[in-house]
């Protein structure tokens, strides 16, 4: 009988889409590689997922965000991947976690119940809190390191932290862990050397300068999050 998975069924199998049917992904950030990988697991045919951002959209995701257009400003990304996620396939189950993951805010999380985990947020602290608290129940995760300043998306690799190169966040994420004695955490980076942004622009917090960004590296990096999150989930 034809359905909206039929093509998948195709290509993987109907124990396969059995299997990604029967799992749920809980995906930490809603931006520019987060919305893509919701996007890709929940047309691929997962059964629930758990979305997890605190912020609303606003007129500079139009350029990156697949949940950002016009209509949807000022609104809730949760609230608006929910509708889209619903729309697409009414038979998913949504948890939505309209908040900012820390350390602190850990323990609203069982992360026993999940079969992978995406981490798509910024921070570095709560990107080692998420490796940490997934170490410890031995569920799955896959990181995504800098996108931002970035021009070739065939650049993007998968790798365990410990192998890369060039990235940032990749640099820092790698002393983090070894100071905590983690290793083997499956990451996508990028080979490309970051673009230096001297542009003087009105985003600026008092650190730093906000990252550059486009249309086609961040949603590149995250269709490769949810391939590997599939493949795995699959054992492809």
């Amino acid at each position: 009988m034809v359905n909206q998975f039929s093509r998948t069924e195709l290509l993987l199998g109907e124990e396969s889409v059995e299997k990604l049917q029967n799992s749920r992904v809980a995906v930490f950030g809603l931006g520019g590689v987060g919305g893509y990988v919701v996007e890709a697991l929940v047309r691929s045919g997962l059964g629930a997922i758990d979305i997890i951002d605190n912020d609303k959209i606003c007129i500079t995701n139009l350029n990156r965000q697949i949940y950002a257009t016009h209509s949807t400003i000022d609104k809730f990304k949760t609230d608006v991947a929910e509708e889209r996620i619903k729309d697409i396939n009414p038979k998913v189950k949504v948890t939505k976690y309209t908040m900012f993951y820390t350390h602190e805010t850990k323990d609203e999380f069982d992360f026993t119940k999940y079969d992978y985990v995406v981490d798509a947020i910024d921070t570095v602290v709560g990107k080692i809190s998420l490796i940490e608290e997934t170490k410890k129940c031995g569920t799955p995760i896959i990181c995504a390191m800098g996108a931002g300043n970035k021009m070739n998306p065939t650049k993007f690799v998968v790798s365990d932290i410990s192998q890369t190169t060039v990235c940032p966040l990749a640099r820092v994420m790698r002393q983090e862990l070894k100071k905590r004695k983690i290793k083997n955490v499956k990451v996508v980076y990028s080979t490309e050397l970051p673009i230096k942004n001297d542009n003087k622009t009105e985003e600026k917090t008092i650190k730093h300068t906000i990252p550059a960004s486009n249309a086609f590296c961040p949603s590149v990096m995250g269709l490769i999050i949810a391939s590997e999150v599939i493949k795995d989930l699959i054992d492809f």
